[in-house]
């Protein structure tokens, strides 16, 4: 199926599983080319989101995100906070405060005020980033002090599911505390996103609210790990 069809067929599974809500597109385009990135959005995805620096900044220069918002989804090392503030629209995947900081610090400087959404290592898993579920109060209420970044909701990764539906109770907590945070009115705090669901659980993910998913596969295809775009 050409990505246009793969779109199309995910656009359907999305509308089934949210009924009616509203639910961010975003095309994971980790090692594939330019080409195909602007295919993703002549399909109609509503975002694009890339996992490296070196290639989100080779493939911004070929024009490769032109007519759709960018988002950063991958580990953000802070060597490279200066390449992606100002440049994207969405920085999904900030996992401790001191990125807070320096996000902050260079959206000052340029004098823009750069959207984040906090990650959440919602399984608890020691090779994963992302804050604890019970730091999360603390780096809320910390992002209070910040002129130049808004926290715009949360994301997460939950463990790798080994069957069917593994991965819901995971994003059933993930829920609970996005609407908890909500309902306590943080400081320079929105809970508008949330941000979780890959191209094997996209449809769990919404059914517990997630109104954000990053499909990389089910769009472009297997990636060839072999190969670097």
């Amino acid at each position: 199926m050409s990505i246009a069809e793969n779109v199309a067929a995910i656009r359907a599974r999305i509308d089934a599983a949210a009924q009616g809500r509203r639910v961010l597109l975003v095309a994971a385009s980790k090692m594939n080319d330019a080409a195909a990135v602007r295919e993703a959005i002549a399909a109609g995805v509503d975002a694009c989101g890339e996992n490296r620096v070196q290639e989100l900044l080779e493939k911004n220069a070929q024009g490769a995100y032109a007519g759709a918002p960018l988002h950063f989804i991958g580990h953000l090392q802070k060597n490279k906070v200066k390449y992606l503030v100002g440049t994207v629209d969405l920085i999904e995947s900030v996992d401790s405060v001191e990125l807070l900081r320096m996000i902050d610090a260079r959206a000052r400087k340029l004098g823009v005020t750069q959207d984040v959404l906090l990650e959440v290592n919602i399984g608890g898993e020691a090779a994963k980033s992302g804050f604890e579920p019970s730091a999360l109060p603390e780096a809320l209420e910390i992002s209070g002090e910040f002129s130049s970044l808004k926290v715009r909701g949360l994301m997460a990764i939950p463990p790798v599911a080994e069957a069917s539906g593994a991965s819901r109770p995971y994003f059933a907590r993930m829920r609970e505390l996005f609407i908890d945070i909500g309902a306590k009115k943080y400081d320079n705090v929105s809970m508008d996103f949330l941000s979780m669901g890959m191209s094997g659980d996209f449809e769990d993910a919404i059914r517990e609210s997630a109104n954000v998913v990053r499909v990389g596969s089910a769009i472009f295809g297997p990636r060839n790990y072999g190969e670097r775009t």
